[in-house]
This record gives structure tokens, C-alpha cells and sequence, in this order.
């Protein structure tokens, strides 16, 4: 039975490699990056205030993420409302570029 199991194991691995060669070059490839709704997206997130939970604590930064969610607006205007902390200081904080690259 082991050399079907083998033959059978290579032949679907050949059919599923070929279905994504397939699908990257038929849906993928055309894709284009809309830069602001990403952006806009991105700023929306209320994932962001986690990066301000050990400045403000949790239950402010889940107060935050709440209202900005509720309402539709970007976590950093929200923050500003909510906190005193300087605008320089959530733009840093708040950058998803530095969050998700680790602060490079």
C-alpha cells in the first residue's frame, strides 16, 4: 500500500500546485493596491489601541476602541479626544507601520 499512498500523495501535491500557479496567474495578478482605502482601513482598526493599553491602561484603550468603532472614525482622533496625551505621542504610538515591523 505505501508506494500507492506515495504515488497518490506526489500526484495531488502536482494538481494542487498547479491549481495555485492557476489562480495566481488568472485572479491574483491583476490585483492593484488602493494605498488610501488601505490607509483609511488601517487607521479604522480597533485593534490599534492595544499599542496604547500600557500607556493609558486597558480599560481606557478598550473605552477607545469602542467609541471609535461605534462611530466610525480613525482611533487616533478618538484617542485625542479621550486622552491627554499629545498628538506627536498617538502618532507614534498609533503608527502601524512601526507596530507591525517590529519598530523598524
Amino acid at each position: 500500500m505505501l508506494p500507492l499512498i506515495g504515488h497518490n500523495l506526489l500526484q495531488s501535491i502536482t494538481i494542487l500546485g498547479n491549481a495555485a500557479r492557476v489562480l495566481a496567474d488568472k485572479a491574483v495578478a491583476g490585483f492593484t493596491v488602493n494605498r488610501e482605502r488601505m490607509a483609511e482601513l488601517v487607521d479604522r482598526n480597533p485593534i490599534l489601541v492595544t499599542a496604547l493599553n500600557p500607556v493609558v491602561g486597558y480599560d481606557r484603550a478598550a473605552q477607545i476602541a469602542k467609541r471609535a468603532y461605534a462611530e466610525g472614525r480613525r482611533v487616533k482622533e478618538v484617542a485625542a479626544e479621550m486622552t491627554d496625551l499629545a498628538p506627536e505621542e498617538l502618532e507614534r504610538l498609533l503608527d502601524a507601520r512601526l507596530l507591525t515591523e517590529g519598530g523598524s
